[in-house]
């Protein structure tokens, strides 16, 4: 756990505790008493009303709030459908992370905007076949955070199979897919991969240099110069898919 998040947390448990003994809060948060005692001190330092009393514990002073989320109710619902759709597109750790990043969200709400979390109809279905096209999202993300080559067992549209290695830049979704942006040493070129064709991936533990000639602003020049101008990843403008235009590995 990240030092901010246990921070967070901290504060928590003694928002929802009368009470609390350093020995609690280390057994809660998984961390030593000493590191309770550090945390504590430093919290205290940066203006948390946090008081300690000899033989009971710590308790936080009362009406104390962390500063409040304000958002819209359309913000709102907004983070709460882009929440539900990582939930239910993405792989499972990045789909941890959406609930627990909704239930930070949810537990600094000001209470009035609590009812827009139960009114909000907004929902992405999750299928066998839509945890299926997320099988490879998380080692293709290691391997996009690491520089790390990967290798791919590839089936294309024509049934044609290939073991490609490749440099993973960019994961894009296109509604019905996830792709793959990639410079692929066997046509030494950039190709798009749709991560529900690869039947299986490796990484090969080698790494590739990222550079001005080999990185995402090179990957979409390369694009837009055989698909037109007008592509763009999911984001950032009108999107044009590669593989409707005819674009295949």
């Amino acid at each position: 756990m990240r030092r901010a998040d246990r921070l967070f947390a901290l504060v928590q448990q003694l928002r929802v505790r009368r009470f609390a003994t350093a020995e609690q809060l280390a057994e809660t948060l998984e961390v030593s008493v000493r590191t309770v005692y550090r945390d504590v001190r430093d919290l205290v330092y940066s203006g948390v009303p946090i008081q300690g009393e000899a033989g009971v514990g710590y308790r936080l002073e009362r009406g104390f709030e962390l500063p409040p989320l304000t958002f819209t109710a359309e913000e709102l619902e907004a983070l709460i459908l882009g929440a539900r759709f990582v939930a239910s597109q993405a792989d499972p750790e990045l789909s941890a992370a959406a609930k627990t990043a909704m239930a930070r969200i949810t537990a600094a709400l000001p209470r009035p905007l609590y009812p827009i979390l139960t009114r909000t109809h907004l929902f992405v279905p999750s299928t066998q076949k839509v945890r299926r096209r997320a099988t490879w999202l998380a080692p293709l993300r290691r391997a996009m955070a690491t520089h790390n080559k990967v290798q791919l067992h590839y089936c294309r549209a024509d049934g044609q199979h290939s073991v490609r290695v490749v440099h993973p830049i960019a994961l894009y979704f296109w509604g019905d897919s996830w792709s793959l942006a990639a410079w692929c040493e066997l046509r030494q070129s950039w190709r798009n991969f749709r991560s529900d064709r690869i039947d299986t991936l490796t990484e090969t533990g080698e790494r590739f240099e990222v550079n001005g000639d080999h990185n995402l602003q090179a990957y979409l020049a390369a694009t837009r110069a055989a698909v037109g101008p007008e592509f763009q990843l999911p984001g950032a403008g009108a999107e044009v898919d590669p593989w409707a235009q005819g674009i295949d590995p």
